[in-house]
């Protein structure tokens, strides 16, 4: 054997240890999406360094794409629904907004000859990046231009969040913190479970790409906002097992020159993540001057991802949490939903 050759048990040996200490690092400087980033790492490490075959199995990627699904899910509840129904005008403005931006900014990177208009799209569509990369692929886009990009301006928003906040805004902090679930580790299991039963299936005779992540999320959310179960959350475990396996899946397609030709675009893509981030602030901006919302909740409500981040930032500082989550969440809920129509567009136009 090669140095280059290695047998499927030693890649999958190599890709599971260097998911697990990447994560553990990028945990510990404090990167969002850190198993994510870390199993994307672990399949980059095998891909990049030997020829052997090795992809994740379809069943568990479905399973994956579910879990995201069930995840955006159980955000869903009713206080955030009657905020939804207040202020419906005002929740279609800034998602129609700012979904308008995001394909403006992804319309710009695939000027690139190197990007696709779809993946283009894809790449800096603003909201639900786990659930964009889990489903890139299906929908034809590249989806390791997807996931760095995605990530990328998750990152820039998580870095300069708490400096607009303090220095901006100025707002106490120490107000509140976001809710966590209180149904015990039981209900949080048999909602996950239940959902799962309920959407798989069901995607598995829906002709839609997205159905696997999209059914399980409804599921979810109907289960969450019945109460049947209790305020019910994905237990944090099992989040990081869906992660790991998209992750991993992405990571193992990438090659030397896919590397070398994302490396290549990174200044661009900086650049139209930044300016996707000044544009939604001024809409925030003007989202504030139009109603009696404050500054610092608008803000928040038109940031362009981050969403857990920024639900923790509006509970700390007192601001209106719920308003938040109703934006943020309608919008995540949209661009999922979309994707499907979006591709065939795209693909019609190319």
């Amino acid at each position: 054997m090669t140095i280059r050759d290695r047998s499927p048990r030693a890649a999958a040996a190599l890709v599971v240890g260097t998911t697990v200490m990447a994560s553990v690092v990028l945990s510990l400087v404090g990167l969002p999406s850190a198993v994510l980033f870390g199993a994307l790492l672990g399949g980059m490490a095998h891909a990049l360094t030997s020829p052997t075959p090795l992809a994740v199995p379809g069943i568990a990627f479905k399973v994956a794409q579910g879990l995201v699904g069930v995840t955006v899910g159980t955000l869903v509840s009713l206080s955030a629904l009657e905020q939804i129904g207040r202020d419906l005008p005002i929740v279609v403005a800034v998602t129609v907004g700012t979904i308008a931006l995001s394909l403006l900014a992804g319309r710009l990177l695939a000027l690139r000859r190197d990007v696709s208009p779809l993946t283009g799209a894809f790449s800096m569509i603003a909201g639900g990046a786990s659930g964009v990369v889990a489903t890139a692929r299906d929908l034809g886009a590249d989806e390791r231009v997807v996931t760095v990009v995605q990530y990328l301006r998750v990152v820039v928003v998580l870095v300069t969040l708490p400096f607009v906040t303090a220095v901006v805004f100025r707002p106490e902090s120490g107000q509140g913190v976001v809710g966590a679930s209180d149904a015990g580790l039981g209900a949080d299991l048999l909602c996950v479970a239940l959902a799962l039963g309920v959407g798989l299936p069901l995607a598995a005779r829906v002709p839609v790409p997205t159905a696997t992540l999209l059914l399980p999320l409804v599921a979810a959310a109907v289960i969450t906002a019945s109460g049947v179960l209790g305020p019910v959350a994905v237990p944090t475990a099992v989040q990081w097992v869906a992660y790991a396996l998209i992750g991993a899946q992405v990571g193992l397609r990438f090659t030397r020159d896919s590397l070398r030709s994302i490396a290549r675009m990174l200044p661009v893509v900086l650049a139209l993540i930044v300016a996707l981030l000044v544009a939604c602030a001024l809409m925030g901006a003007a989202l504030a001057w139009l109603t009696p919302v404050d500054g610092l909740t608008a803000y928040l409500a038109t940031t362009p991802g981050g969403l857990f981040a920024v639900l923790a930032a509006a509970a700390d500082s007192g601001s209106e949490i719920t308003f938040v989550m109703a934006l943020q969440l309608v919008r995540l809920l949209a661009i999922l939903a979309l994707t499907p129509a979006l591709a065939a567009w795209l693909r019609r136009r190319a």
